[in-house]
């Protein structure tokens, strides 16, 4: 091809027919390039469209940031925290069926093969059932016992997931947000069908839809971005992860809340399951052991709070560890509908891996799927096998929560991935539980492959630790995440827990931190709790503390606005405001109409004043800067909505 066809392609009709408008008119040639050569100007327009290309692929595979998460499992895990607690300390949170569920004595039987039955007696389960803060999310007591108890904990944990993130609700309404939803229990409208037409509501529908699990956390957040529920079983969290983070890379959102949840109410699956000879016998997930006999239902539910990483360093987000890339396909035709399928399991570890950018090498950690099947386990070590341990110089990691909560079905993924985010900010990875005996049908031997049977250290080194999540739902759809480290220009200067080492402060100078809640109670309950967190978190910085609590919770019309110069100042002025004191410094007031016209905190003569009007019902636009802490998250005020079992 000469210069001039080159410079005529070029400029024809037929190449600038694939670019939008936007585009054209930059591709056209500026006043510097116009006497430049056919060749020359071919050229440049050639490498516009290369750097336009490069853009358009560096945006498709950018890192995602996780800046906020929630959770809710088995072993009284309320918060992140809880979860780290019970995964270090080795804790089996797996307990009999609770009352609450079903009568264990007209249900269960030890012979897998009576009619009606199911031979475990086993579980992992949540609190709070038909318990609920309706109020707090202004839905009426009607409505609320209809509303699916899974509805219910995503309503929860998603506004505790916010707060994680540092991020006020009230300033979220109208924004581009997503919400990502994995669902797929029915329980709860099961049991409203099996009452008489009669007492069919008007909120049957809207209350236990799947649809409406994603959708209610949009309205009630005022998000306006893509909102989706997904069911493909096991996989859904994961899924729905896999698919905020596309979402996010294509621009349709500028957040996204994505996780899963799990709510075991009625007999009805657990015997489907005993009689498909899934569950374990013996009540626990034997990940990878050789007495492995299937899995333990379990509940659960987790969120993760996302955004492009480039966005979380501009708006100064904590970081907790990015999505490089994941993986969703299906196993096709196996040998059976509920069968893995082990070739599909590597094409998914090398497609994520290829989105990640990265080499199988790198990867020291995999979060396995691990249910403890004595099928399923063998095929999924074999295909990490297969993809990730050649010529790798150490044992390759593998883990599974299952062996600590069970399996939380729906919200298995989210679990994984949770652990495995609280792993990296530990340096630490957790050991798996009932793993004595190696399962003989996995080559150990020839696999650097290592189940650790205690907590492993973990340690940053001068390159990231990169880890892979797996989940695979018996739908046949498969999901995989891969986490790396938070890159070194996010907000690295805080602990795992979310604090910093103090920061000098000048003598006597005072710090505000204001505290709101919708009820007298919740407000007490509040001040409780961050007297009790500054007794565990004694170094966080107060300069953080109170930048995290004015700028990252909503304000309500129950308001408090403490004064002061030091930690130890600050806890005694809680500890005062518990029994019913007011103390020097501290101002209380309820607002009944708040001002609407925010007001910049630097327009105040000083701090006192600052405070005077915050409670009085001021709109505060907070200028301060700081670093984003853990932090108490609200006290939900739960009364008891629903329909128990007949």
């Amino acid at each position: 091809m000469t210069e001039n066809e080159l410079a005529c392609m070029v400029e024809s009709n037929q190449f600038l027919a694939a670019l939008s408008p936007t585009e054209q008119r930059a591709m056209e040639p500026s006043a510097n390039s116009v006497d430049l050569s056919p060749t020359k100007r071919a050229l440049l327009a050639l490498q516009q469209l290369q750097a336009k290309l490069d853009a358009l692929e560096a945006a498709q595979q950018e890192p995602i940031a996780i800046v906020g998460m929630g959770c809710r499992f088995p072993g009284n895990v309320e918060n992140p925290a809880d979860f780290w607690q019970l995964l270090q300390a080795q804790q089996d949170a797996i307990t009999e069926i609770p009352d609450d569920r079903w009568d264990l004595s007209k249900y269960y039987h030890p012979d897998p093969n009576h009619p009606g039955t199911m031979f475990s007696r086993f579980g992992g389960f949540l609190p709070h059932l038909l318990e609920f803060d309706a109020a707090f999310f202004r839905i009426a007591p009607r409505e609320a016992t209809s509303l699916d108890p899974q509805q219910r904990l995503l309503l929860e944990v998603s506004w505790e997931a916010v707060e994680h993130a540092g991020l006020a609700a009230d300033r979220l309404v109208g924004s581009n947000a997503g919400v990502f939803v994995g669902i797929c229990s029915i329980d709860y409208w099961q049991r409203l069908l099996n009452r008489h037409p009669s007492e069919i509501d008007a909120y049957l529908t809207t209350g236990n839809t799947h649809s409406l699990a994603a959708g209610r956390i949009s309205y009630v957040f005022g998000f306006t971005g893509p909102s989706l529920a997904l069911d493909t079983a096991c996989s859904s969290s994961l899924v729905a992860v896999h698919t905020a983070c596309q979402s996010l890379r294509q621009r349709e959102c500028d957040l996204a809340l994505a996780g899963g949840v799990n709510r075991i109410l009625e007999p009805a699956s657990s015997i489907n399951f005993a009689k498909a000879r899934m569950m374990s016998i013996s009540g626990r997930c034997r990940s990878f052991d050789a007495a492995a006999d299937g899995f333990v239902r379990a509940e659960g539910a987790g969120i993760v709070v996302l955004k492009r990483w480039r966005d979380a360093v501009r708006d100064g987000d904590r970081v907790w560890a990015v999505i490089l890339g994941s993986a969703v396909n299906h196993d096709g035709r196996a040998g059976g509908l509920t069968v893995p399928n082990g070739s599909a399991q590597q094409a998914l570890l090398r497609q994520a891996l290829q989105q990640s950018r990265i080499q199988p090498a790198q990867v020291s950690y995999i979060e396995t799927h691990g249910t403890g099947t004595p099928l399923g386990d063998p095929i999924e070590v074999n295909a990490i096998g297969a993809v990730l341990t050649d010529s790798w110089p150490q044992p390759l990691y593998l883990g599974a929560v299952k062996t600590n909560i069970g399996h939380t079905e729906a919200a298995a993924g989210i679990a994984g991935l949770i652990k495995t985010v609280l792993a990296l900010q530990a340096e630490a990875i957790p050991a798996n539980l009932h793993f004595q005996t190696p399962n003989p049908q996995i080559p150990w031997a020839e696999l650097p492959v290592q189940v650790p049977t205690q907590l492993v250290p973990w340690p940053q080194g001068t390159m990231p630790r990169v880890a892979g999540i797996s989940a695979f739902g018996f739908s046949g759809t498969n999901a995989h995440v891969i986490v790396a480290d938070r890159p070194p220009e996010s907000n690295n200067s805080v602990s795992p827990d979310g604090s910093r080492q103090p920061e000098k402060l000048a003598a006597n100078l005072p710090y505000l931190l204001t505290l709101s809640a919708r009820t007298e109670p919740a407000l007490q309950q509040l001040v409780e709790r961050y007297h009790q967190h500054l007794q565990t978190y004694s170094q966080i910085s107060l300069a953080d503390l109170c930048y995290t609590a004015n700028q990252g919770r909503a304000q309500f019309n129950h308001r408090l606005a403490i004064l002061a110069d030091s930690l130890p100042d600050l806890q005694q002025k809680l500890a005062q405001i518990g029994t019913g004191s007011l103390p020097s410094g501290v101002f209380q007031g309820r607002v009944t109409q708040p001002v609407l016209t925010s007001t910049n905190d630097t327009a105040f003569p000083d701090l006192q004043s600052l405070a005077q009007h915050y409670v009085a019902g001021a709109c505060i636009n907070w200028t301060a800067r700081g670093h984003t802490v853990v932090l108490p998250t609200y006290p939900f005020q739960r009364q008891h909505y629903g329909i128990e079992p007949t």
